[in-house]
């Protein structure tokens, strides 16, 4: 089975404080849904933001998914900007200009990867807003990856541990 395209709307999100961050993707397959979501201790709100385009596309992967082309919705500047970055990112070797490696190198060279390597779109979309459907399945992972820090914060208050 081959399907023409697939669409994934990405979301995460971070406590700063306590750096717990929770991230979720939906997944549009063949007329079907899928919801994909997790946590992460120790991280930032970029990291999230592109740990949940790498799940997602993970679950593509993982489930032999013919497609021709995946489309991927996220309102995070960051994570759609790699595209327009990822030649000078590369060309200086993924370090800063005071030659430190840059924050998130190891996601940023892990998602240049998948778009050098398959036929991925990264879509901008406005946050969190209610009107079109794109934005509706953006605000819909926005809220479940929020969930997901809320309840990685409860378990760990609730085992006695600090994230």
């Amino acid at each position: 089975m081959s399907i023409k395209i697939i669409e994934i709307f990405t979301d995460g999100s971070c406590h700063t404080e306590i750096k717990t961050g929770g991230w979720a993707a939906l997944l549009l397959i063949d007329n079907k849904e899928i919801i994909l979501k997790g946590t992460v201790m120790n991280t930032s709100h970029n990291r999230m933001e592109l740990w949940a385009v790498l799940k997602a596309f993970d679950y593509v992967k993982n489930q032999n998914i013919n497609f021709d082309k995946v489309n991927i919705y996220s309102d995070s500047q960051y994570v759609v900007n790699i595209t327009d970055r990822k030649d000078k990112l590369i060309k200086k070797g993924f370090l800063s200009n005071k030659g430190a490696p840059i924050q998130n190198s190891d996601l940023i060279k892990a998602l240049i990867q998948l778009i050098e390597g398959y036929n991925i779109e990264l879509i901008k979309v406005k946050a969190h807003l209610k009107k079109s459907v794109t934005e509706n399945y953006n605000r819909k992972v926005d809220k479940i990856a929020r969930s997901q820090v809320r309840e990685a914060i409860t378990l760990n208050r609730n085992s006695g541990t600090t994230a």
